[in-house]
């Protein structure tokens, strides 16, 4: 009985949020119940975040011990981007122990209804959001990104996904009533009566392959939609990013444990040092829905060889801004110089070429050449990046060395606009912090179009010289075909150019952000607003988050007898 009250209460306490995440989604408005400020977190927020780096400090060098069944060893070895050892240790699964155990729970997760699920998954992201410092030293120390990005991305703006994926599988769940009287007149004869039940029934465990670089903000939406539309979760975390995931698995498990529900519907899948146990997970006949981001390699492979899974993924692309004319010049360079050194473009949505007419663009400033313009925009970052400080606080840190080496060797593909530069981090000495790198490509040559039609994930982009506007257009389109795109930039003060690129986009499935000159960068999105990917082109079969991501993921059962 305890649960049950405890569940009411979650209901109280969390229905209006679910009803205003549902009019969010709907209205496509801005929303968000989770602050982006430090100092929205406790009464003080300097000291709630001073609280916040010392929760994480005491994780280090311990065991994160989850009280998951069938733990064989004990596997860690994480080092932040940063230098520091993590020194946690994670429990190691014997799946044939686990599996099992995590699908001994779902009945009941099943039969306590679409609202249940839902409460408790925002009781399960309210305790992160909570967190919400803590989860940001982690994410910091996983991914490299810069403090204030961890705390944002990786704290509201996932939790805020998350409560997204539930708001969208709620309102899938609850579309087909419980319960429905069916009468048929038969004329002269009494007519045909059927009661009918209509009951969500999950598609078994799922997996959530999680990546380095966004391990909150990319994982919480298969984790969240999968459990709240009834099914269990198997958190496999990148091995260079467990604590993230791992610490919200310890959440998960707790409000579930709180509210009466089988903890092991969460439950870690962490991996020996070069074990690769995503293979394996996805694979079993257990595991019936999988979430993966990462390499269009692995994510081609899952989509062939995970038969007996749904597979939700986001892969890679070569995002592309095509700059054809702009009627603000000095916004254009800095929202574009922005983009570009956001986290050392270590984002799926960082755009990599720039097409630009090798005559020129038109603009407010007059007209400027193919060489002005990519001049000015290397002279942008540069003057963004020059103090140190600001630098480090945008940059982040190089998330793995095979990002180092691509960096490294971009310099070679081209002519230099814009060299790239190490800058020192007083706090982390260790720490790999690099600049942009810019490079000039002529569009026409071959052994140019071999560099730029191929992702160079980092902090590298191509200034692509094309023939013409019409030039660039069909180069966009090719290259979302082909390579596919998780966004499309254009700068055009032209109607005629904006509705081609427009067509371009519909027509190949493409997210278009134009003439972004403030403070919104095509590389951002919004939950409850933005779509991210569209899941139409071949840098992800998903979208985070639409209808789609949830729907298949339960099946409406129907069970019929004559009234």
């Amino acid at each position: 009985m305890a649960a049950e009250n405890t569940v009411q209460q979650l209901t109280a306490q969390h229905r209006p949020t679910l009803d205003r995440a549902l009019e969010a989604i709907r209205t496509r408005a801005y929303w968000s119940p989770h602050p982006e400020h430090p100092k929205a977190y406790g009464e003080n927020g300097s000291l709630d975040l001073a609280a916040g780096k010392a929760a994480f400090d005491a994780l280090l060098g311990t065991r994160l011990d989850l009280g998951q069944p069938g733990t064989d060893d004990w596997v860690g070895g994480e080092t932040s981007p940063y230098g520091v050892e993590l020194g946690v240790g994670y429990p190691h699964a014997d799946l044939d122990v686990l599996l099992p155990a995590m699908r001994a729970g779902m009945r009941a997760w099943r039969d306590a209804g679409a609202e249940t699920r839902a409460v408790v998954c925002l009781e399960i992201l309210k305790r992160i959001s909570d967190r919400t410092p803590e989860f940001a030293h982690a994410v910091m120390h996983t991914s490299g990104q810069a403090f204030m990005m961890a705390f944002q991305a990786g704290g509201p703006h996932a939790q805020d996904r998350g409560l997204e994926a539930v708001a969208y599988a709620y309102a899938e769940q609850v579309r087909t009533p419980t319960a429905a009287e069916w009468t048929k007149p038969q004329g002269k004869r009494d007519p045909l009566a059927l009661t009918k039940r209509f009951t969500p029934v999950p598609r078994g465990i799922g997996l959530v392959i999680g990546c380095n670089t966004f391990p909150t903000w990319n994982g919480y939406p298969g984790l969240f939609a999968s459990l709240a539309t009834g099914n269990a979760v198997l958190v496999k975390p990148h091995p260079r990013a467990v604590l993230p995931l791992a610490l919200t698995v310890q959440v998960a498990r707790q409000v579930l444990t709180g509210t009466g529900f089988d903890p092991n519907l969460v439950a870690l899948a962490a991996e020996r040092p070069g074990e690769g146990i995503a293979k394996t997970l996805a694979t079993r006949p257990e595991i019936r829905i999988v979430d993966y981001t990462g390499s269009t390699e692995f994510g081609d492979w899952l989509e062939a060889n995970a038969r007996q899974a749904q597979v939700y993924t986001e892969k890679a692309g070569v995002n592309t801004v095509i700059v054809e004319s702009t009627g603000n010049y000095r916004g254009m360079l800095a929202n574009l110089a922005f983009s570009l050194s956001l986290y050392s473009g270590q984002m799926c949505t960082t755009p990599q070429n720039l097409l630009i007419p090798r005559d020129g663009i038109t603009t407010d400033q007059g007209p400027k050449s193919f060489d002005e313009v990519v001049a000015d925009l290397a002279q942008a970052v540069d003057g963004l990046l020059g103090d140190d400080t600001r630098a480090n606080a945008l940059l982040g840190a190089i998330v793995n060395p095979g990002v180092r080496t691509r960096l490294e060797a971009a310099a070679g593909l081209g002519e230099v606009a814009l060299a790239s530069r190490g800058i020192p981090h007083p706090e982390f000495p260790d720490a790999v912090v690099r600049t942009p790198v810019i490079v000039k490509l002529d569009g026409a040559k071959p052994d140019a179009e071999a560099a730029f039609m191929t992702e160079c994930f980092g902090p590298v982009s191509f200034a692509v010289a094309v023939d013409s506007a019409s030039d660039a257009a069909k180069l966009l389109r090719r290259t979302v075909r082909e390579k596919g795109a998780m966004t499309v930039g254009a700068y055009t003060t032209s109607p005629e150019f904006e509705e081609a690129v427009r067509e371009v986009c519909l027509e190949e499935a493409a997210q278009l952000s134009l003439n972004l000159t403030g403070g919104v960068y095509v590389n951002q999105t919004a939950a409850f607003s933005d779509f991210h990917g569209s899941g139409g082109n071949p840098a992800a079969n998903a979208a985070l988050t639409d209808t789609a991501f949830v729907a298949n993921r339960f099946r409406v059962i129907e069970v019929r007898r004559e009234a």
